[in-house]
């Protein structure tokens, strides 16, 4: 048995881990490679020069990663962004960021440069990005591989909201259900309280403003991690993993805040709408569509209620009577 004292040993360790940190930081800080970190709200808290000068960020600078590439779209620069709905584009790009451990893409800059980008996200949030400069590499079936990227993309993409079709909601929520790194995993089912009077009184573009808005609305309001799915005309779906009940609850809450406060139509500054939600979470091994129906009666019980408010229902809850 070793006669240094534990304590002593320890503050050993301390000081080689500070020292570690300090030299990764050092070599961070002189390399070429694109570094930068984003907090679980998606709020860039760390970025080398490579990464500043790139992005057109400060060293010290706070901002998050859609208010980045706003600004990197309005002026320019930055990444380059070609798109003339940039809200549409960020709906698109948000359905997929951080919704994996580990994702690589390719991405232009609007000084020429094309990068080789890794995400790599912890349980908590966090997500490490890494970009590469690999312009000097060849091209060969580059417009190729962007042509898939984007079929791909489309793919999985409501066309009018951005956010994922229901393919790909589906999809995520089954991946979602065999991952146990997604436990305790929740579900919600959305639906726009009185839609069709939308479409009565101002048309389908005034409906189509409609659920632009609330795609939005839910998006500035769930995390980075969580899933948001139309279904189809005003039906929508989240998906929480790592998110017991209160916390799914408490999202929704603040998500019916937001609703009630949004007045999307320019030509009825008064006008607003709400929504019913069902919430509920899942049990280990049991299959998507059970899942789904349970959130379902949730929903209806929320309508039936006088609708603008959520249900939650757990597996061992009766169903509400039809």
């Amino acid at each position: 048995m070793s006669d240094v004292p534990e304590g002593q040993i320890n503050g050993k360790h301390d000081r080689e881990g500070d020292e570690l940190a300090r030299r990764l930081l050092a070599l961070h800080e002189t390399s070429p490679l694109l570094v930068a970190l984003f907090d679980a709200q998606d709020v860039l808290r760390y970025a080398n020069p490579a990464f500043c000068r790139g992005y057109h960020v400060s060293c010290d600078e706070r901002i998050s990663w859609a208010d980045m590439m706003r600004r990197n779209h309005g002026r320019r620069e930055g990444a380059l962004i070609e798109t003339h709905d940039i809200e549409g584009w960020l709906a698109g790009v948000s359905s997929r960021r951080g919704k994996l451990p580990f994702r690589a893409f390719e991405a232009d800059l609007c000084d020429g440069r094309w990068l080789w980008v890794t995400e790599t996200v912890q349980l908590g949030g966090w997500m490490l990005c890494l970009g590469s400069d690999i312009t000097a590499l060849r091209q060969d079936g580059r417009a190729l591989r962007q042509a898939h990227a984007k079929a791909l993309a489309a793919a999985h993409t409501d066309v009018l909201t951005g956010l994922s079709n229901r393919r790909h909601g589906l999809q995520l929520l089954q991946e979602a259900l065999t991952q146990s790194a997604c436990w305790p995993l929740c579900v919600a089912m959305l639906d726009l309280d009185h839609f069709r009077q939308f479409n009565d009184d101002f048309g389908h573009a005034g409906g189509d403003q409609v659920l632009c808005d609330f795609a939005r609305q839910m998006q500035a309001t769930i995390r980075r991690e969580d899933g948001a799915a139309r279904l189809g005309g005003e039906e929508f779906l989240l998906i929480f993993p790592a998110a017991g009940m209160a916390q799914a609850c408490a999202i929704i809450e603040r998500l019916l805040l937001r609703a009630r406060g949004a007045r999307p139509l320019a030509e009825a500054a008064l006008r607003g709408y709400t929504f019913s939600a069902g919430v509920t979470q899942a049990v280990w091994g049991e299959a998507a569509d059970l899942l789904l129906q349970r959130a379902d009666a949730a929903l209806y019980a929320a309508k039936a209620a006088g609708r603008d408010r959520f249900c939650a229902l757990s597996a061992d809850d009766p169903a509400p009577p039809a």
